[in-house]
């Protein structure tokens, strides 16, 4: 039949035509069925066909938002409620339009599906479920551009034809037309998830909720001088976070209404333990000034303690230090790593004394679950035996069907907690708006109950570690998707511990990924080496501090705990407010170490063979100072000794606020100039504070010298001597002339044949005798007369009281 078609000039026979014409009536045919059908068709059916082309991979012109699903998890009684908005985003109205609820009419069946669903953007027929329909709509006659408009739904569950237990999805759409387009058309969707279980399952997932109670660090390393060392914040924003509304009160009472394990920093608890009696907030200008939320803080710790009591309580390390990377930057630097066991030492002292409970310590966090061999051997060095890792650390290698429960042993007594990464990161992205919570907490709840159905004969423990600081809107949609969840038919709740002593599956995997699989993200805002060399620095000079203080408790316990915070995984992605702090630490530790310090000296001058010199020891800590060294070095010994050698030690101990002299003995063989340092040192041998350097002129007494000085000294004894004898030799005369009375001549002559001259009888005979005597010369001589004074007579040593030059 063909070879003649194939000819030009031939005509088909009438056959030929016949069989043409029967071809192409039935190749018309599924068309103008099509045809015949489109009139027959429902508008929302009518709407896909022509959104097909145009809508699909694209939001559309409107923006639709479900600001609340309700119940979350509905059961078969049940109706349904659908809350929220049209916004249109386009240039031109859309009018004739309507709002509808589409749901799926078979489950997914994988948790990958779910993730593919909650990516999926703009209207995509064949994936996206038919519209309900009916009178499960609302009208939007017209929407002008930039216009909003609310709407709400409500279907009754067993309206909605769902089948067995599942996660269903559920989307709302806004179908329309616009000026250019004047048909029917999906202009807008947003799909979430329904999780159908209307009868409690058979056997149900127990699943633990960690509720982190972590805050970034507050108090500084001051305090006051006072008995009670009033603590110094660096600024008052815990005290917003504590106060009602804030973000911590938030926690602790959405927290306090779930079946949770709380997992706490002890600093949160003994910063706000240090609002409570007193405390001091520093300015920008660096003064401090007086806080005053003292009741404030009460009233949070009083809440916790009683919110706490009898549950599962986790006590992180103080100051939650960031273990990833003190593994990867500082376990090198000496003295790290004990550090982490100094903070878990603190944690639980502290979580017993502030809110009356005793905390496990057995388990420790990486930041993010992240983990490699280096993480998980700092992270149980300091006692922990359990390292809560994420899925996405911690990878399935195996291809498991199904999601395995959350213990693995990981070799060496060590037991890896893996907490789900995809119920653990759902609630990390802005929950402000409603939209987004509700989402969030849908998606939730879907995975959740995919892993319920998954294996639905084993019972499994499933692990969900947050972000550990979650934002009042974050823990809002938290705490509603896990009321949901506890409310649900699928789950039971357990705490930490005994999800962790849950039986291992025997397919999960067990080894620890390598160092090189740790993400670069979060290796990049880890804390750097310099820090923890900044903090090993502060340690050592505290630990010399602390050697000569007489109650170091006043300085160890607050600076060692600042220390600590210099740690914290709270730093991440703060580089410069961490480096600031750990300066401000060292700084302030200086300036007190500095209290205790030796006051400077000018140069002196030493003359003679020996002498003492003084070196003052100052002490303006409120605290006594001892077990210091006070050393005194001569530089040039062979010049100036000091004590016997070229220096010389002596203990101090010097009280509060005061200061002490010490004195050493020196001794000089040589003229001239001597530099002479004076350290203090512990009793270890360490020098303490800045040495005190002085000049010593040295001025030796030469032997000639000495021989004037010892003559000189000699013949002042002898004047003393002589003038001893001459008045005993006077006082002698005297008796002898009161003895003989005037019958003696009224003088007598002394042995030196020098008449000693009797004042008395001069005296009593009167002025006129006095005249005569004056006279002299013109009185006829008497042989009884006394003779002249003469000239050696007149140089004879004075009388007493006379001072004598020398």
């Amino acid at each position: 039949m063909a070879e003649a078609a194939d000819f030009q000039g031939t005509s088909p026979s009438p056959a030929r035509r016949w069989l043409r014409r029967s071809g192409a009536l039935l190749a018309g045919a599924p068309l103008l069925a099509g045809l015949l059908q489109l009139p027959l068709s429902t508008p929302s059916q009518a709407a896909e066909k022509a959104s097909a082309a145009t809508a699909a991979g694209s939001s559309g012109p409107v923006d639709v938002n479900l600001d609340s699903l309700s119940p979350s998890a509905p059961t078969g009684g049940d109706t349904i409620t659908v809350s929220g908005s049209v916004t249109n985003t386009g240039k031109q109205a859309v009018t004739d339009a309507h709002v509808g609820i589409r749901v799926g009419p078979s489950p997914l069946n994988t948790r990958t599906a779910i993730d593919t669903v909650a990516r999926r953007t703009g209207f995509q027929p064949g994936l996206d479920p038919l519209e309900v329909g009916g009178k499960y709509v609302v009208k939007v006659t017209r929407l002008d551009a930039g216009g909003s408009q609310r709407f709400s739904i409500s279907v009754p569950a067993k309206d909605l034809d769902l089948g067995s237990a599942g996660v269903y999805q559920l989307a709302v759409s806004l179908t329309g037309r616009t000026t250019s387009q004047a048909w029917d058309q999906v202009l807008g969707i947003e799909r979430t998830f329904l999780p159908w279980q209307p009868e409690a399952a058979d056997t149900k997932t127990r699943t633990t909720y960690l509720w982190p109670l972590v805050s970034t660090v507050h108090l500084t390393a001051e305090t006051g001088s006072d008995a009670q060392q009033t603590p110094v914040f660096e600024n008052d924003d815990l005290a917003q976070e504590i106060a009602p509304g804030g973000r911590l009160d938030q926690l602790l009472s959405l927290g306090s209404q779930l079946d949770v394990t709380w997992v706490l920093d002890p600093d949160l608890l003994a910063s706000v333990d240090a609002m409570r009696g007193g405390y001091r907030v520093q300015q920008e200008n660096g003064t401090t000034v007086a806080g005053n939320n003292q009741a404030v803080a009460n009233a949070w710790l009083d809440k916790l303690e009683k919110t706490v009591q009898g549950q599962s309580v986790v006590a992180l390390p103080f100051a939650d230090p960031d273990l990833a990377s003190l593994a990867h930057q500082g376990k090198d630097v000496t003295g790290s790593l004990s550090h982490l066991k100094d903070a878990t030492d603190v944690a639980v002292r502290t979580v017993e004394t502030i809110v009356h409970v005793k905390p496990s310590t057995e388990f420790a966090w990486p930041v993010d679950g992240a983990v490699d061999p280096s993480i998980i051997k700092v992270a149980t060095s300091a006692g922990a035996d359990k390292v809560i890792a994420r899925s996405d650390s911690l990878r399935e290698t195996s291809g498991l069907s199904y999601t395995p429960s959350a213990a693995r042993p990981i070799g060496g007594g060590t037991t890896a907690v893996v907490a789900d990464e995809r119920l653990s990161t759902v609630f990390q992205g802005d929950m402000l708006k409603a939209n987004d919570s509700t989402l969030a907490v849908q998606k939730f709840l879907a995975q959740s109950l995919m892993i319920n159905l998954q294996e639905s004969k084993n019972e499994r423990s499933i692990v969900v570690a947050p972000q550990r600081m979650p934002t009042a809107s974050q823990a809002q949609s938290m705490a509603e998707g896990l009321r949901a969840l506890q409310q649900g038919n699928w789950s039971q709740s357990q705490g930490l511990t005994e999800a962790a002593k849950a039986k291992p599956d025997p397919g999960a995997t067990t080894t620890v990924p390598p160092t090189s699989s740790y993400p670069s993200a979060l290796r990049h805002r880890e804390l750097p080496r310099s820090a923890f060399e900044r903090i090993q620095a502060t340690q050592a000079k505290l630990d010399k501090f602390r050697m000569i203080l007489t109650d170091e408790s006043r300085v160890v316990t607050p600076f060692g705990l600042a220390i600590d915070r210099g740690m914290s995984a709270s730093w991440r992605g703060r580089p410069a407010e961490a480096a600031d702090f750990r300066q401000g630490v060292e700084t302030y530790l200086d300036g007190l170490m500095g209290l205790v310090h030796l006051i400077q000296k000018s140069d002196a001058k030493l003359s003679g063979r020996s002498a003492t010199i003084p070196v003052t020891v100052q002490n303006n800590l409120v605290q006594g100072v001892g077990h210091l060294v006070l050393r005194l070095t001569s530089q040039q010994p062979t010049r100036l000794k000091i004590g016997n050698g070229p220096y010389d030690e002596q203990q101090i101990q010097v009280a509060g606020e005061h200061s002490q002299s010490v004195k050493f003995t020196t001794s000089t063989k040589a003229n001239g100039p001597v530099q002479v340092v004076a350290q203090l040192y512990t009793e270890d041998g360490q020098p303490y504070g800045d040495p005190v350097s002085f000049e010593v002129k040295v001025t030796e007494i030469t032997s000639t010298v000495m021989l004037v000085i010892g003559g000189g000294v000699l013949l002042l004894v002898l004047a003393g001597f002589r003038m001893y004898t001459q008045r005993k030799r006077a006082a002698a005369r005297q008796t002898e002339d009161a003895e003989n009375g005037p019958e003696a001549g009224g003088g007598s002559k002394d042995a030196e044949g020098t008449v000693d001259t009797d004042t008395t009888e001069d005296s009593e005979a009167g002025p006129e005798r006095a005249s005569a005597s004056e006279s002299g010369a013109d009185d006829p001589e008497q042989p009884s007369d006394p003779s002249p004074d003469t000239a050696p007579e007149s140089a004879d040593p004075s009388g007493t009281g006379e001072r004598v030059d020398r």
